[in-house]
């Protein structure tokens, strides 16, 4: 996988996440109904560095807009990150991801960002691009066996973050002890997976569109479905590596919200009905198993045990031959 392409909140891939959020919010009273004048819910939605959400009140007491960039508190400092839900839409994300019933204190918006604010965040993005170049020579003078992803400097630049990837454990102490002495900041390095590298990176998926776990996912999963070789035999019995599997070279999140049933797949009225891959038969040949199916192409291929053979069918065939009426 490449390196990260953009995880600036200021980018195209994030300008297209912020009109599709504005779109929703066009239509909330379609959605919730009419709005009660007397509510005054200050929970928002904050985009931050790296395609991350997070919940925030405002306390600004300014009604903030989608796509406002907004300076927040931060872990004793502050930042700064963009409100990519507001009102009863940011209310009900945060009550899905059950946060109310924890009883999780937010953190909180400090202001909205003014000219000053803005140019910060702007010399602050120009300075991150300096910082990766230093970081990689660094690593590579001490040798050390680690991928660099991303780097984020956070706004008041008292702390930075270096994201990276590793097989194995990297003893980083004079990295860290170098990078203190160059930047003056805290440094905290943080080792992700290559799902979150993939949601780092903001890019387009081989469908065309924007990645599930960049645009709108709001957790990525270590394994998003159980399975996963029944998902992906069961997609498509001439599907190869590439075509289940991501940039991040995980299978596909996407594959986990097409999982069928166990047992027969429903199919509409008049199409034949599918049998569950795995699922074992007894043939004249002797007993086989169901190896893939292609609801595309309406055919059902079977391994057969004693000569480890596979045949197809069409699910027609297959029904009248194998199936009980």
């Amino acid at each position: 996988m490449s390196n990260v392409i953009c995880s600036c909140l200021l980018g195209d891939n994030a300008k297209v996440r912020l009109r599709l959020s504005q779109l929703l919010h066009s239509e909330m009273d379609t959605i919730y109904g009419p709005n009660d004048p007397d509510t005054n819910d200050t929970i928002c939605e904050v985009e931050l560095q790296g395609c991350r959400r997070e919940f925030f009140i405002n306390s600004t007491g300014e009604l903030l807009s989608v796509g406002q960039q907004v300076v927040i508190e931060s872990d004793g400092g502050y930042d700064f990150g963009v409100v990519y839900s507001t009102g009863r839409i940011a209310r009900k994300k945060y009550q899905l991801k059950g946060l109310e019933k924890n009883g999780q204190e937010c953190a909180i918006i400090l202001r909205a960002a003014d000219e000053i604010d803005r140019e910060a965040i702007s010399e602050l993005k120009k300075k991150q691009a300096e910082i990766r170049d230093i970081c990689l020579n660094k690593i590579k003078r001490h040798e050390l066996d680690l991928k660099l992803v991303d780097v984020e400097l956070r706004m008041d630049q008292q702390k930075l973050s270096v994201y990276y990837t590793s097989s194995h454990r990297v003893d980083f102490r004079m990295l860290v002890r170098d990078l203190a002495g160059e930047f003056k900041a805290r440094i905290q390095m943080v080792q992700i997976t290559t799902r979150e590298e993939a949601r780092r990176a903001n890019a387009f998926g081989p469908c065309g569109c924007l990645l599930c776990c960049s645009s709108w996912l709001q957790k990525i999963q270590t394994n998003p479905f159980s399975e996963k070789t029944q998902n992906a035999e069961g997609s498509s019995a001439e599907s190869h590596a590439f075509n289940i599997t991501g940039i991040c070279n995980r299978p596909k999140c996407c594959l986990g919200y097409s999982r069928h049933e166990k047992g027969c797949h429903s199919q509409p009225s008049g199409q034949p009905a599918f049998p569950a891959v795995g699922s074992r038969v007894s043939t004249p040949e002797g007993p086989a198993m169901v190896e893939s199916v292609d609801l595309q192409k309406k055919l059902v291929w079977l391994r057969y045990q004693k000569s480890d053979q596979t045949r197809r069918f069409t699910a027609e065939k297959f029904n009248s031959l194998f199936v009980r009426k």
